[in-house]
């Protein structure tokens, strides 16, 4: 295997983001830790699709390498709200240093936020058919310790309140978690666990998507 070769670098408040290529692949490395790569991302395209057709108008918590977003605009989206809390990666985004991500900056329908998705969420006056959260590993595996509010029943009502009615919370993670589900069904009128098989490195396993609906 060659060795990776960066195509971006910067320090951060929470640490280190890296943008490399290795053997044609993208990876993302955040405070060390492998985030995700283009090798599989059945995931991210799962949760764009779960969004429902048309997605309408929608926010996504998590900019990552920009295939969720992207989907949603292949998918119809009328406009989609990225919130990033790492501003290197909206940087990275408008400059092109990878053509995903570069589409991404250059459709009028996506409007980059460089924020944390809590405050955002909480601050903001308007409304969305469907919020996407995808800005960690799930509850159980965090790269950030402070993403946890993430999953908190208290987030996830302010959530609720920013659908509109009929509106999906759509929430990945690296696992099913039993925690997370319970706090959901506190707060909206359905959940749903979706799962989605990968295979990588030899090793089968399943994401877990949760579904969340808002009543009328």
């Amino acid at each position: 295997m060659a060795e990776p070769r960066t195509l971006a670098r910067a320090d951060t408040a929470d640490g280190e983001i890296v943008l490399r290529r290795r053997d044609g692949v993208v990876e993302l490395i955040v405070n060390g830790v492998f985030a995700m790569d283009t090798t599989e991302v059945a995931s991210e395209l799962a949760l764009a699709d779960a969004v429902g057709s048309p997605p309408g108008r929608v926010l996504v918590g998590g900019l990552g390498l920009g295939y969720t977003a992207a989907r949603l605009l292949d998918n119809g989206a009328e406009w989609v709200d990225v919130v990033e809390r790492a501003r290197p990666l909206i940087d990275w985004a408008g400059a092109g240093v990878t053509g995903q991500l570069g589409r991404l900056a250059s459709d009028p329908r996506i409007r980059l936020h460089a924020a944390d998705v809590v405050d955002f969420v909480t601050a903001a006056d308007g409304r969305w058919d469907a919020i996407v959260l995808d800005v960690d590993n799930g509850p159980s595996f965090l790269i950030h310790a402070d993403n946890a509010e993430v999953y908190a029943e208290d987030f996830l009502a302010s959530c609720h309140t920013r659908l509109y009615p009929g509106g999906h919370l759509l929430v990945w993670c690296e696992t099913a978690s039993p925690d997370l589900e319970i706090a959901l069904n506190r707060v909206f009128a359905g959940v749903e666990l979706i799962e989605v098989p990968v295979t990588r490195e030899g090793r089968s396993f399943d994401y877990a998507i949760y579904r969340a609906r808002r009543g009328c």
